[in-house]
């Protein structure tokens, strides 16, 4: 057979096929572990530039101009999609919104039901772009339950008009108020409590708003005036 190829399914999705005895770059599952495995030695760029690769291979396997749907409880389909979305934080990480966005447009088109969430950092670089008609589209899909809809909002209407809307910050501070107090907060220390936290399998909130700014961070040092006018309504 050839390297990998689509394969259609009943359900109208596709899995991604490659020889069972293949150890190159179309066996996802297994470039996936590897990216991990990397991550876990300390080899960040290497585990980016696996991502990236594998990227790079799904998008040429995909028929130009035609609507395609993986299917997500196939695991080499599934290892795929995921590999789209770590790539894509990647390039969030580095600035680099265009790519980011790109991606992850992909991603939601391979999986409409969005099982990992990539509509919230879809809304994040489309903030970061000032593609604020795109940003309107999407941020109604994020689920009120996360913080990030809260900021979300929060920062788009500060880098369009230069300050909150009163609603907003008001349901930031009552209904996210941990989250609220890590944003203004001066220190966001990576601790040995924290990272013995977050790996729980039900982190406190405290947690998981340390590794939100985390996740966020270089955005509030890429576009000054967000924390600094944030950290002034804590006073």
């Amino acid at each position: 057979m050839a390297k990998a190829l689509l394969e259609p399914t009943a359900e109208q999705t596709f899995l991604v096929v490659c020889d069972p005895d293949d150890k190159g770059e179309y066996n996802f599952s297994r470039v996936l572990e590897i990216s991990r495995s990397l991550e876990r030695k300390g080899e960040i760029e290497k585990a980016c530039n696996v991502r990236y690769r594998a990227f790079q291979r799904l998008y040429e396997l995909l028929p130009e101009g035609e609507e395609v749907e993986l299917e997500w409880t196939d695991a080499n389909s599934r290892a795929a999609l995921v590999l789209i979305h770590s790539s894509a934080i990647d390039h969030f990480l580095i600035g680099d919104w265009e790519m980011c966005a790109g991606m992850l447009e992909l991603l939601l088109e391979l999986d409409p039901e969005d099982h990992l969430e990539a509509t919230i950092r879809l809304a994040y670089a489309y903030v970061a772009l000032g593609e604020y008609d795109l940003f309107d589209e999407v941020i109604n899909d994020v689920s009120d339950k996360y913080a990030d809809k809260q900021i979300l909002n929060l920062w788009s209407e500060f880098r369009r008009n230069g300050h909150f809307r009163e609603g907003d910050l008001v349901r930031f501070r009552k209904r996210f108020a941990v989250f609220y107090d890590e944003f203004t907060s001066d220190d966001h220390p990576v601790s040995s409590e924290y990272l013995e936290d977050i790996e729980r399998e039900r982190p406190s909130d405290e947690a998981l708003a340390r590794e939100l700014w985390l996740q966020t961070e270089h955005l509030w040092q890429l576009f000054p005036g967000f924390i600094e006018t944030l950290r002034k309504t804590a006073n």
